[in-house]
């Protein structure tokens, strides 16, 4: 029924180093993050029973199980959304439409073969999983359950964006809009928790939304009953999962040829009749009188004028800004319940103090704001590589600093609302003394400075890789799991609190881990000793950031590490494109990137 599209990744993956590569990485990470913890345990207490291992082993299955959800999502939207947009820039799936295929055929072997590797990935840390449950204080069951609902919210995911992948003609817009429906699905279920409705019980908050249904898993002792449903929560959770899936599965296979090819392409001709000369002749008349407008005057950087003056990436864009305001007003609600309930600035538990309300609102938002920045940064450099225009813009008297700056202010012009809204939130605390007017700085400029790194990552991965697939792959995949490390490093650091000379040393195997991660994404194909120094420095000088900021009224030092790691990292990137203004048109190509 999968026709010949996952027949051939059948068998072409495995014999791609990247396939095993892969699987032995995300192991590893999953594995080192046990390491650490248990490093931690054991330097600030001694372990003598049973009971502190069992203990350590459900904290520990609480830190691990979110963390992959997270990741197989996010992995498997990027590969089901490029994987299809990648057909539609280089023109072939105008070829897969010819041929003897069927829709369900196309649609549901892009989907499969893109999810291959996802489960792959799934499936070898099962077995790590279920080394867990020897320590105590998990069962198998839960692995099993949290595996399940790891699985179908993979499907769905990808599924999602397989749909809009067909729908949309532009890999950004596909990228963008998924993403927003993901964030926005997850934001409802949150507001459901919140009880914002008060015909719905919260509680089907955790039915609903992955995330909570895996901490439900993770939890010893749930804090709801689900009784009710057969086999409980987990697997209504995953019925609700694979109808979504096969929905949007369905959708995608009734629609693949009213939506592809786009009518952007389909060039119609009047048919000659026996008043076709005499309608000619009328409109050869009527355009006498046709008042021609006059060209626009182009500025100085033709490539600033094309990415502020046209619409460059398509007019849909103003449904991915809506789609945005949205989301803004969604976070602009929730800091307005935090701070007129004084929830903002009221300090009771130790959680609380570490992570305030109002970081928990704005940081998912900030996140969401700099991928989208940077999504559309790579594409506007493997958009003009897969359109063959990327070539003639190189052949003319187009200078490195014209086309890069050009790049970078255009990027940020297009997605003006990603870079203004987050900071009127931050306005907005200012204005309700909930934050101090440094602190207020020191947001604004921290917001600057992660924006500009944000869109030059972007760029930077766009010219040196040469398949637009692996390129935004590398550039989305290296922003994310930045962020995301970060947000471990502080799950662990509150759940095994201590100071930070203990807590250095069980880091530092994941601070070389991203070090060294980040140097392959960054400065494999084109090495420089400030790429290299950038790379290793990135992590360690945001561990001290986050230390810095769990510590408080240590503002300015984080302020100062953030400023200095990331506009480092950035000068290391717009340097060597200045200079050497090298893009990759094949002559780096590898073995793996050819599929």
């Amino acid at each position: 029924m999968l026709g010949p599209i996952l027949a051939r990744e059948w068998l072409v993956a495995p014999r791609k180093l990247r396939f095993y590569v892969q699987r032995v990485v995300f192991v590893l990470a999953l594995y080192s993050l046990v390491c650490t913890a248990w490093a931690l345990l054991a330097g600030i207490q001694n372990v003598r029973n049973i009971g502190d291992l069992s203990r350590f082993g459900a904290l520990v299955f609480q830190i691990v199980v979110p963390l992959e959800l997270v990741v197989t999502m996010f992995l498997a939207a990027v590969a089901a959304a490029s994987s299809v947009s990648q057909e539609k820039d280089k023109r072939t799936l105008i070829l897969l439409l010819l041929t003897r295929l069927s829709s369900t055929q196309i649609v549901l072997g892009k989907l499969a073969s893109s999810l291959l590797s996802i489960f792959s990935l799934i499936l070898a840390a099962l077995p790590m999983l279920l080394l867990i449950c020897l320590l105590g204080g998990v069962s198998s069951t839960q692995v099993l359950a949290a595996t399940g609902i790891i699985v179908v919210s993979t499907a769905w995911t990808g599924a999602l964006a397989n749909l809009v992948a067909f729908w949309r003609e532009k890999t950004f817009q596909t990228l963008a809009i998924t993403l927003l429906a993901i964030v926005g699905w997850l934001v409802f279920c949150e507001v459901v928790a919140a009880g914002a409705f008060p015909r719905l019980d919260p509680a089907w908050a955790d039915l609903l939304s992955p995330v909570r249904a895996v901490r439900y898993v993770c939890q010893p002792i749930p804090m709801t009953s689900w009784v009710g449903i057969p086999g409980g929560l987990p697997t209504a959770h995953c019925l609700l999962g694979t109808l979504a899936a096969s929905l949007f599965g369905a959708v995608a296979v009734a629609r693949l040829r009213i939506w592809n090819p786009s009518r952007q392409l389909r060039v119609q001709a009047p048919e000659p009749d026996e008043n076709y000369d005499q309608r000619a002749d009328e409109a050869r008349q009527d355009s006498r009188s046709w008042k021609v407008r006059a060209p626009r005057k182009m500025w100085n950087n033709p490539v600033l004028w094309r990415e502020m003056c046209t619409w460059a990436y398509g007019r849909k864009l103003l449904f991915i800004r809506l789609g945005y305001v949205a989301l803004f007003l969604a976070a602009m609600v929730g800091i307005y319940w935090a701070v007129s309930s004084g929830v903002a600035v009221r300090r009771s538990r130790l959680a609380d103090e570490l992570i305030p309300m109002t970081a928990r609102i704005l940081t998912p938002f900030f996140v969401v704001s700099f991928v989208m920045i940077n999504a559309l940064a790579v594409n506007s450099i493997t958009n003009e590589r897969d359109g063959q225009a990327l070539d003639l813009l190189l052949a003319t008297q187009i200078t490195p600093p014209q086309f890069l700056f050009g790049k970078l202010l255009g990027v940020l012009y297009v997605t003006k609302e990603m870079v203004i809204l987050p900071m009127l939130l931050a306005v907005y605390l200012w204005s309700q003394s909930a934050m101090s007017t440094e602190n207020l700085l020191f947001t604004l400029g921290g917001l600057v400075v992660m924006d500009l790194f944000a869109a030059m990552l972007g760029i930077h991965c766009g010219m040196i890789y040469s398949q637009s697939k692996t390129a935004i792959g590398t550039s989305l995949g290296t922003l994310f799991f930045l962020f995301l490390g970060i947000v471990t490093c502080m799950m662990i650091m509150m759940s095994f609190r201590g100071s930070f000379a203990r807590q250095l040393p069980p880091f530092l195997a994941i601070i070389l881990g991203g070090g060294t991660g980040l140097f392959v994404a960054m400065g494999s194909r084109n090495p420089s000793p400030a790429i290299a120094l950038a790379a290793f420095g990135l992590p360690f000088l945001t561990f001290f950031a986050i230390t810095s900021f769990i510590l408080r009224n240590q503002e300015l030092t984080v302020f100062s590490v953030i400023v200095t790691a990331y506009g480092f990292a950035t000068l290391a990137m717009v340097i060597p494109a200045l200079s050497e203004f090298d893009f990759a048109m094949g002559k780096s190509r590898t073995v793996d990137d050819d599929g």
